[in-house]
Protein backbone atom coordinates (compact mmCIF):
# COMPACT_ATOMS: atom_id res chain seq x y z
CA UNK A 1 0.00 0.00 0.00
CA UNK A 2 1.06 3.42 -0.98
CA UNK A 3 0.51 6.33 1.33
CA UNK A 4 0.53 9.83 0.38
CA UNK A 5 0.22 12.99 2.80
CA UNK A 6 -0.63 16.32 1.43
CA UNK A 7 -0.35 19.84 2.96
CA UNK A 8 0.37 23.55 1.58
CA UNK A 9 4.44 23.67 1.36
CA UNK A 10 5.51 19.61 2.03
CA UNK A 11 7.58 21.62 4.78
CA UNK A 12 5.92 20.80 8.23
CA UNK A 13 2.43 18.77 8.36
CA UNK A 14 2.74 16.42 5.54
CA UNK A 15 6.59 15.57 6.40
CA UNK A 16 5.68 14.94 10.26
CA UNK A 17 2.80 13.17 9.34
CA UNK A 18 4.98 10.74 7.10
CA UNK A 19 7.55 10.61 9.28
CA UNK A 20 4.95 9.19 12.34
CA UNK A 21 3.43 6.93 9.67
CA UNK A 22 6.50 4.82 8.94
CA UNK A 23 7.98 5.00 12.70
CA UNK A 24 4.00 3.64 12.88
CA UNK A 25 4.49 1.37 10.77
CA UNK A 26 8.02 -0.17 11.75
CA UNK A 27 6.54 -0.16 15.71
CA UNK A 28 3.64 -3.05 14.38
CA UNK A 29 5.91 -4.70 11.49
CA UNK A 30 4.47 -3.06 8.56
CA UNK A 31 6.54 -3.38 5.71
CA UNK A 32 4.27 -3.48 3.08
CA UNK A 33 3.51 0.45 3.41
CA UNK A 34 5.22 3.16 1.41
CA UNK A 35 4.60 6.60 2.35
CA UNK A 36 5.63 9.98 0.94
CA UNK A 37 4.56 13.03 1.67
CA UNK A 38 4.00 16.53 -1.07
CA UNK A 39 2.76 20.00 -1.27
CA UNK A 40 -0.22 21.42 -3.02
CA UNK A 41 1.09 24.80 -2.96
CA UNK A 42 5.17 23.15 -3.03
CA UNK A 43 6.17 24.70 -6.56
CA UNK A 44 4.75 28.80 -7.03
CA UNK A 45 7.43 29.11 -9.69
CA UNK A 46 6.36 29.07 -13.02
CA UNK A 47 5.75 26.24 -15.14
CA UNK A 48 8.82 24.28 -16.30
CA UNK A 49 11.40 26.17 -12.88
CA UNK A 50 13.19 24.04 -10.83
CA UNK A 51 11.87 23.92 -7.64
CA UNK A 52 14.92 25.01 -5.09
CA UNK A 53 15.56 22.19 -2.97
CA UNK A 54 13.80 22.59 0.18
CA UNK A 55 14.06 20.37 3.62
CA UNK A 56 11.40 20.15 6.54
CA UNK A 57 11.03 23.42 8.60
CA UNK A 58 13.62 24.31 11.46
CA UNK A 59 10.18 23.64 14.09
CA UNK A 60 9.58 19.97 12.23
CA UNK A 61 12.91 18.90 12.28
CA UNK A 62 13.42 19.80 16.08
CA UNK A 63 10.33 18.64 17.29
CA UNK A 64 10.06 15.45 15.21
CA UNK A 65 13.56 14.69 16.41
CA UNK A 66 11.98 15.14 20.32
CA UNK A 67 9.97 12.07 19.06
CA UNK A 68 12.96 10.00 17.80
CA UNK A 69 11.58 10.62 14.44
CA UNK A 70 14.67 12.46 11.80
CA UNK A 71 13.49 14.53 8.36
CA UNK A 72 17.26 15.91 8.12
CA UNK A 73 16.64 13.61 4.60
CA UNK A 74 13.04 14.85 3.91
CA UNK A 75 12.54 17.25 0.65
CA UNK A 76 9.76 19.18 -0.10
CA UNK A 77 8.30 18.63 -2.88
CA UNK A 78 5.06 19.56 -5.37
CA UNK A 79 2.21 17.48 -5.70
CA UNK A 80 1.56 15.87 -9.44
CA UNK A 81 -0.56 13.76 -10.91
CA UNK A 82 1.80 11.12 -10.74
CA UNK A 83 2.30 11.15 -6.88
CA UNK A 84 -1.67 11.21 -6.84
CA UNK A 85 -1.91 8.04 -9.72
CA UNK A 86 0.56 6.04 -7.58
CA UNK A 87 -1.03 6.32 -4.24
CA UNK A 88 -3.63 4.01 -2.75
CA UNK A 89 -4.31 6.62 0.12
CA UNK A 90 -4.12 10.29 -0.26
CA UNK A 91 -4.07 11.90 3.09
CA UNK A 92 -4.56 15.80 3.38
CA UNK A 93 -3.90 18.11 5.65
CA UNK A 94 -7.07 20.89 5.12
CA UNK A 95 -9.96 20.99 2.80
CA UNK A 96 -8.04 23.12 0.20
CA UNK A 97 -5.30 20.15 -0.14
CA UNK A 98 -7.75 17.74 -0.56
CA UNK A 99 -9.28 19.46 -3.76
CA UNK A 100 -6.00 19.95 -5.30
CA UNK A 101 -5.92 16.35 -5.16
CA UNK A 102 -9.08 15.91 -6.19
CA UNK A 103 -8.09 17.62 -9.12
CA UNK A 104 -5.51 15.76 -10.12
CA UNK A 105 -7.75 12.62 -10.04
CA UNK A 106 -7.88 11.31 -6.53
CA UNK A 107 -11.43 10.72 -6.68
CA UNK A 108 -12.63 7.73 -4.19
CA UNK A 109 -8.92 7.34 -2.47
CA UNK A 110 -8.58 10.91 -0.84
CA UNK A 111 -9.81 11.98 2.31
CA UNK A 112 -8.80 14.85 5.20
CA UNK A 113 -6.65 12.97 7.62
CA UNK A 114 -9.03 13.75 10.40
CA UNK A 115 -11.76 12.59 8.58
CA UNK A 116 -10.63 9.39 7.50
CA UNK A 117 -9.08 8.67 11.46
CA UNK A 118 -12.72 9.01 12.42
CA UNK A 119 -14.35 6.80 9.97
CA UNK A 120 -15.21 8.98 7.69
CA UNK A 121 -17.28 11.21 10.37
CA UNK A 122 -16.68 15.07 9.13
CA UNK A 123 -14.11 16.63 11.76
CA UNK A 124 -11.76 19.64 10.39
CA UNK A 125 -8.26 19.65 9.14
CA UNK A 126 -5.03 20.38 11.08
CA UNK A 127 -3.98 23.71 11.94
CA UNK A 128 -0.31 24.86 10.39
CA UNK A 129 2.12 25.19 12.65
CA UNK A 130 4.17 27.24 10.19
CA UNK A 131 6.02 30.86 11.32
CA UNK A 132 4.77 29.70 14.66
CA UNK A 133 7.21 28.60 18.05
CA UNK A 134 7.72 25.30 18.88
CA UNK A 135 4.83 25.23 21.25
CA UNK A 136 2.36 25.38 17.85
CA UNK A 137 4.63 22.52 16.42
CA UNK A 138 4.99 20.52 19.17
CA UNK A 139 0.47 20.89 19.53
CA UNK A 140 0.64 19.54 15.50
CA UNK A 141 3.04 16.85 15.76
CA UNK A 142 0.71 15.20 18.86
CA UNK A 143 -2.51 15.95 17.01
CA UNK A 144 -1.00 14.37 13.75
CA UNK A 145 0.39 11.46 15.67
CA UNK A 146 -3.18 10.90 17.11
CA UNK A 147 -4.80 10.79 13.79
CA UNK A 148 -2.16 9.31 11.78
CA UNK A 149 -2.10 6.30 14.39
CA UNK A 150 -5.66 6.08 14.06
CA UNK A 151 -5.69 5.76 10.22
CA UNK A 152 -3.39 2.86 10.08
CA UNK A 153 -5.28 1.36 12.95
CA UNK A 154 -8.07 1.84 10.33
CA UNK A 155 -5.95 0.22 7.47
CA UNK A 156 -4.75 -2.39 9.36
CA UNK A 157 -6.45 -2.81 12.95
CA UNK A 158 -3.80 -3.68 15.81
CA UNK A 159 -3.15 -7.54 16.29
CA UNK A 160 -3.45 -8.11 12.10
CA UNK A 161 -0.93 -9.38 10.21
Amino acid sequence: MRILFVCTGNTCRSPMAAGIARAVAAERGLTDVAIDSAGAGANPFPPGTPMPVIGASDGALLVALEHGIDLGAHRAQPLTRELVDAADLVLAMGDRHLGRVLELGGAGKAFLLTDFASHGERTRGVADPFGGDLAAYRETFEELDGEVRRALARLVPSGAP
